[in-house]
């Protein structure tokens, strides 16, 4: 991957694919690759015709790791992604997030709204408002010794994860501690770009589509049966719905 210094963290990236740019952000403790290239994401947009920009996030993959927990706090984790732009001199790119990524881009297209053609928020439907309970759980599975140590439901699903795509459980700790600043339903209601939010019916993490697709003006919304927060990622329909959502989109 190459790299880029956002305000003094380095971020890495990789662009693959010519055209109409496509942003991509993984999701907490995964990684650009694992999200978006082992899924076939990549491979499929590129193949569409798209130019593709995976990210990975402050604190995972082959980013800088930081174990100040201040340093992910809301406004961070957005500016990487539009600092990237910046470097990479793109003006404006379509956006696809899922669960935390979803988060960035949300925030990514309220405070830079020319910046983001239009946003796909995947994995995270009504709790980008009411929020995902259990953080300081999670956070304290990532800190603990080791895994056996972890008692709740959600700290051992999430530290299995983390140990599995080789991530720095210090960083990821810090990140699930900072400061996460609310959306609001207000807030959301004030995007003017086309949106897709999709989700599985199974999936706890995200939340209930229908009651975010309601709130933004216009936003399309996939509900995928039978599939939760790990299992929706790669899934065909919903690889559908994103070709179909960014077909009419010219760069």
């Amino acid at each position: 991957m190459d790299r880029f210094n956002s305000d003094g963290v380095e971020i890495a990236f990789a662009t693959t694919g010519s055209g109409p740019p496509v942003l991509l952000i993984h999701g907490f403790a995964s990684n650009g690759r694992v999200n978006w290239v082992n899924t076939g994401w990549v491979e499929l947009l590129v193949q569409a015709g798209f130019r593709v920009i995976v990210m990975d996030n402050r604190g995972h993959g082959e980013s800088e790791k930081i174990h100040v927990p201040q340093a992910y706090d809301s406004p961070a984790m957005p500016e990487d992604a539009r600092r990237l732009l910046d470097h990479l001199g793109i003006g404006q790119a379509a956006v696809m997030g899922y669960s935390m990524g979803a988060r960035i881009a949300a925030f990514l297209t309220l405070r830079h709204p020319t910046r983001v053609a239009r946003v796909i928020f995947a994995g995270m439907a009504s709790r980008l408002i009411t929020g995902v309970a259990g953080s300081d759980q999670i956070a304290a599975a990532l800190e603990a010794p080791t895994a056996r140590e972890v008692t709740s439901r959600e700290g051992r699903l999430f530290r299995a994860f983390a140990e599995q795509t080789g991530s720095d459980l210090g960083a990821l700790a810090a990140c699930m501690r900072s400061g996460r600043a609310r959306i609001t339903a207000d807030e959301l209601a004030t995007i003017r770009v086309p949106v897709l939010v999709w989700a599985g019916d199974q999936d706890e993490i995200a939340g209930e589509v229908g009651s975010l697709t309601r709130i933004i003006p216009g936003a399309q919304g996939l509900v995928l049966k039978n599939r939760n927060h790990m299992n929706a990622v790669g899934d065909k329909q919903a690889k559908q719905a994103v070709l179909d959502f960014l077909a009419d989109w010219k760069g």
